[in-house]
């Protein structure tokens, strides 16, 4: 036996189909009597609405399409407030993930096959060509990425102030030896690696960039470099919480922390809050973003005028990862 179908319905509960497409449709045609007929009849054949097909069947589907990273702890964060900003004006979202089996490409055409009215995708990492043509029949808002590409909207925190507000922090702290891990290509770092090195020579201080990734095991091969090359260093600002953590799992076998090394993260995800981390970081202000790509997408939709790069300003989560230098 295959699937249920509507007319499966419609047999069972003795009406047509078209009965039993309004019934689904919660739209108004027939009585209380026949609505719960109809959904017995569903219930007791286990059938389930193909709400593609209808999405597919409208002029408009009011769907925003979202890409993200499954393995992006802070992309989850996105999605959660970009459920809330939708929602108030009346979108829902269609969700593709990329992931390592799963590239960026075809996670966009899934989401243009669901005819999405528009797309918004968290830090990708296609090229500026790419999301330019994307842009030329959809409207597209690039988030947590500084890009430049014809027709893109990007919404996005300022990751040089976020990287200096890291770094400042310490200072007032009075650490002097401070280090940074890198996040390699991932989108943001070149923004929080130039925030770090100026404001280490704003204070006449000499840069130390460890390299590294935006992963737990990333951050965990950071900490064995900068154990070999930066042993003096009593401070490291580090390109997110996910490469933190890593680092910190390394580092807490031979480091007291923040007694002999502080460390800060970047994004303030929900891990970075839990007890046992309980991780200095910068926090992206997920709400803002998430409300700023929304209303952009749509005044996009609504042919009025937009703003091509939005920053939003971040802040300063202090937690027990930081403290003077001993």
């Amino acid at each position: 036996m295959g699937r249920p179908t509507m007319e499966d319905v419609a047999a069972l509960a003795g009406v047509s189909r078209a009965l039993v497409s309004i019934v689904y449709r919660d739209a108004p045609g027939a009585s209380d009597a026949t609505r719960a007929r109809v959904l017995a009849a569903g219930a007791e054949l286990g059938y389930r609405p193909d709400h593609r097909a209808r999405l597919l069947g409208r002029t408009r589907t009011r769907l925003l399409g979202v890409t993200f990273d499954v393995q992006a702890s802070f992309h989850g964060d996105l999605v959660e407030a970009l459920y809330t900003a939708a929602e108030s004006a009346g979108y829902d979202l269609a969700l593709s993930a990329v992931a390592p089996s799963r590239s960026e490409s075809r996670a966009v055409q899934s989401l243009l096959d669901y005819r999405c009215e528009a797309l918004i995708l968290l830090g990708p990492t296609l090229k500026p060509s790419a999301l330019a043509a994307l842009a030329e029949s959809q409207p597209t808002v690039v988030v947590a990425r500084k890009v430049r590409a014809p027709g893109v909207d990007v919404v996005r925190t300022d990751d040089t102030t976020g990287s200096r507000l890291a770094v400042e922090h310490l200072l007032a702290l009075g650490h002097t030896k401070i280090a940074h891990i890198d996040g390699g290509k991932t989108p943001g770092s070149p923004e929080r690696r130039t925030g770090y090195r100026n404001t280490m020579r704003a204070a006449r201080l000499t840069p130390l960039i460890v390299p590294g990734g935006p992963t737990e095991d990333e951050g965990a091969r950071a900490a064995k470099t900068f154990l070999d090359d930066a042993p003096r260093a009593t401070a490291v600002t580090v390109f997110n919480d996910r490469s933190a953590v890593g680092f910190l799992d390394i580092i807490r076998q031979s480091r007291r922390v923040p007694d002999e090394l502080s460390v800060i993260g970047y994004d303030n995800t929900t891990v970075a809050a839990l007890s046992h981390i309980d991780l200095t970081t910068i926090a992206q202000d997920t709400p803002r973003l998430a409300a700023h790509a929304t209303t952009t997408a749509l005044a996009r939709l609504a042919g009025t005028p937009t703003t091509p790069d939005q920053t939003i300003p971040p802040t300063l989560i202090p937690r027990t990862t930081t403290g003077p230098p001993r």
